[in-house]
């Protein structure tokens, strides 16, 4: 239950993170370069949680599970 879990928490995380950083894109059509957009959303709590969901999957799928 527990990697059920950490799994879809997850998921939520990164399906926030990604849409973030995909409404972030505007900021290319106002001036901003790649660089500057990269730095932008690196610095942003929220574009983060994309990375911290793909570990967090990555942990509920390669944890060793319990013996029953």
């Amino acid at each position: 239950m527990n990697r059920i879990f950490l799994f879809l928490v997850g998921f939520g995380f990164t399906v926030v993170g990604l849409t973030f950083i995909i409404t972030y894109l505007n900021l290319t059509t106002i001036g901003y370069t790649i660089e500057d957009y990269l730095w932008f959303i690196v610095h942003r709590i929220e574009c983060l949680l994309a990375i911290i969901g793909i570990l967090l999957i990555n942990i509920s799928l390669y944890k060793k599970g319990d013996k029953k």
